[in-house]
Formats: C-alpha cells, structure tokens, sequence
C-alpha cells in the first residue's frame, strides 16, 4: 500500500557515535537501510545530522501498530540487509539507546506518507526542528489540551507550524533488544526551508509575550528534564526534509 501515514507507532532515535564516522553511517542508511526497513513495512521517516553535535544521528521510523512493530523489527534485522552491513553500522556507535516510542497527537499534511516518492536527488537545505518536552508524569488529557490549545498557536504565530506532535506511547518494548527510554514526553517537528528561516523562528519565539510567560513556564515546570532542541539537516535520502 502506498500513500498513508504508517505511524500508529514511531521511533524517535539518537545515537552518538564515533568520531568522524556520522557520514559512513548516513551512506549505510540512504544506500540499505531505508529500502530494507521498508521492504518489511517499516517507514523510515527521516534521517538527520545534528546541527550541533558532529557525532549525533537522529532518525524516526514509523509502523502501523505494536503488532506491525513486533513483526516487522525482528525480520529487519534477522534479515539480509541488516546482516550484511550491521558490522560496519555498528562499528560507527558509541551508544544506540536513546530512543523514545511514541503515537501521534497531530500530523500535518506534510508528514510523509509511506510509499510515496523520495526527493534524493539533492542535499537539502532545510533545517528539521524537533523539541522534546519531559513530563514528570503520564501525558494526560489536560497537558494534551495544553500542547494544541497553547502551545501549537505560538509556534505557527512564530512561523513554525508542527509538521508532527507526539507523545510517549506507554506500550512494553516489544523488541527488547533495541532499549527505549521509559519517559514522559512531548514531541514537536517543525520544518523550514533554512538556517535563516529556523533562527528567525526562534528570534520571534523569544519575543512572544505568551510563550515567554505563559507557556514556557509551564513547559519548563512539567519537565523531569530539560527541554531539548535539535537543529537537524536531513540526509539526501530522508523522506522529511
């Protein structure tokens, strides 16, 4: 099937790695790893350099459902693609198991649906903004109210309309051999067409009366940890760019 969404479920992944050895990672990816993942119906959404961390890798994956997730994760990797290049894929992490599983609160019309074309032609040079938000409790009706009632209007007053909203999804990891973190989260992605265009969007963020003191504050007061920011420029083969 073509054209939808395949993303009941997503995975949020940060992994460190070596020293200088993001590119060769990256060529894994666009070269194997998103046509073998999507062989077994699994949507490799995007995949990123961190603007400011040279040995950061940021990607999400989505599946139809848990199911989908407990079926299609152990036929990747016990399958060829993932055998024949996992010793180089592994060669280049330090550690792999930063990860977050979540569901949907919000999908754009820009979200890429699974199936549909790839621009690889080109590097892009969009910036993918994607701001975590912990929770030191369950993501509940009211702090769900909160993201699209508050929170979403001053981001699309500051010109970064979400392309996606998440939150943690609490299901029990059914492919224990990837670790996930067991965290309360909010997760937003914001697309621009530049470094120009991401700045300006958080120079107006910072001038915005109702973010500085309304909904900042609370954002900052629900957190178990400090709100994280990523700076991301898609690789040649992402799908969101």
């Amino acid at each position: 099937m073509t054209g939808i969404p395949r993303s009941e479920v997503v995975d949020l992944r940060q992994y460190t790695l070596r020293p200088g050895r993001r590119d060769t990672l990256i060529d894994l990816f666009d070269s194997y790893f998103v046509d073998g993942q999507e062989d077994v119906d699994i949507h490799v959404v995007g995949q990123f350099r961190d603007l400011d961390d040279p040995d950061r890798f940021v990607w999400l994956r989505g599946f139809d459902s848990m199911a989908a997730r407990g079926a299609s994760l152990p036929a990747f990797y016990g399958g060829p693609v993932w055998q024949a290049h996992r010793d180089r894929a592994n060669a280049t992490m330090v550690d792999s198991d930063n990860a977050l599983l979540l569901n949907p609160l919000r999908l754009a019309d820009g979200y890429p649906r699974f199936g549909t074309a790839r621009d690889s032609a080109t590097q892009p040079r969009s910036v993918v903004g994607v701001t975590v938000v912990h929770r030191g409790r369950p993501i509940d009706e009211p702090f769900r109210a909160f993201v699209l009632d508050s929170v979403l209007p001053e981001l699309v007053a500051a010109g970064g309309v979400p392309i996606a909203v998440f939150v943690t999804d609490p299901s029990v990891n059914n492919f224990p051999a990837l670790p996930l973190r067991e965290e309360n989260v909010v997760v937003w992605i914001n697309c621009f067409d530049d470094d120009a265009a991401y700045r300006a969007h958080h120079t107006r963020l910072a001038a915005s009366a109702g973010w500085c003191e309304h909904v900042l504050p609370v954002l900052e007061h629900s957190a178990g940890l400090p709100m994280q920011q990523l700076r991301l420029r898609p690789t040649a083969g992402s799908h969101l760019r």
